[in-house]
């Protein structure tokens, strides 16, 4: 689903599964023995997978619908403005008989937004409870999700409590249960992805040949992650041995 003053359904909905996302097992294991939890109606935390681009974050928690969707799960999408929508969304999915993850995609707060200190007390903190068929799964590139600077850890001139507004900032992400990370894979579980993106899509062409030109590619756009990584394979499919060259020119 999304949201715009109700639930709205998706026509065509991302149907990645868990197993199209090559590596990342144990963050792969983590997400599922929580969301494996929740829709047993056990106890559940919040998650907030954070990383470098193109990791797979938001592959992975959109997977989980088409993992569980057959056992009552349900997603809704929002934006981060919509977040402030939260206390609607809470009476409306309470009333329902499905369980939800709440999925906000590439979350971050710049130093000037103060937003997130709303949104932290709908999620925990304010007298209505979270319903027990609610969980809310993030993704973002930054740890903390709030702009960090060296300076709010020194003493300044004008603030008199440097290490309150410190706290204060990382209060956002404690109300996530579990922290998962994703980080970028060196060159040699890069070419692994490589290789096994090939060996799924039929892909013929001698290993020492594929992994030089997936090398060449990496250097020439995204750098080493599993993204980077499909672009390359998809580039590879929809032309016949494409020169290296090309890419240079």
């Amino acid at each position: 689903f999304s949201w715009n003053k109700g639930l709205q359904g998706i026509e065509n909905p991302d149907p990645v599964m868990l197993e199209d996302l090559v590596g990342y097992e144990y963050q792969k294991k983590i997400l599922l023995g929580n969301t494996e939890a929740f829709i047993s109606g056990k106890k559940a935390n919040n998650i907030l997978l954070y990383g470098e681009r193109g990791t797979g974050k938001s592959s992975s928690v959109k997977a989980l619908l088409n993992q569980f969707g057959d056992r009552g799960l349900r997603m809704i999408e929002l934006g981060k403005r919509q977040l402030l929508e939260l206390p609607d969304i809470i009476k409306t999915v309470s009333k329902r008989g499905l369980n939800f993850i709440i999925f906000i995609d590439d979350l971050s707060f710049e130093e000037f937004e103060i937003d997130y200190k709303e949104i932290k007390a709908s999620i925990d903190g304010s007298l209505q409870a979270s319903p027990d068929n609610m969980i809310l799964y993030v993704t973002s590139n930054r740890r903390h999700l709030i702009k960090e600077n060296w300076s709010d850890r020194k003493p300044s001139g004008e603030e008199v409590h440097i290490s309150d507004t410190y706290q204060e900032k990382l209060s956002f992400a404690d109300r996530f249960g579990i922290m998962i990370s994703y980080q970028s894979p060196g060159q040699e579980e890069y070419l692994q992805i490589i290789n096994e993106l090939a060996r799924r899509n039929k892909v013929a062409m001698p290993p020492k040949e594929l992994e030089k030109l997936a090398l060449q590619w990496e250097r020439k756009y995204h750098g080493c992650s599993g993204r980077t990584a499909q672009q390359f394979i998809t580039h590879i499919m929809a032309s016949n041995r494409p020169n290296a060259e090309t890419w240079y020119s």
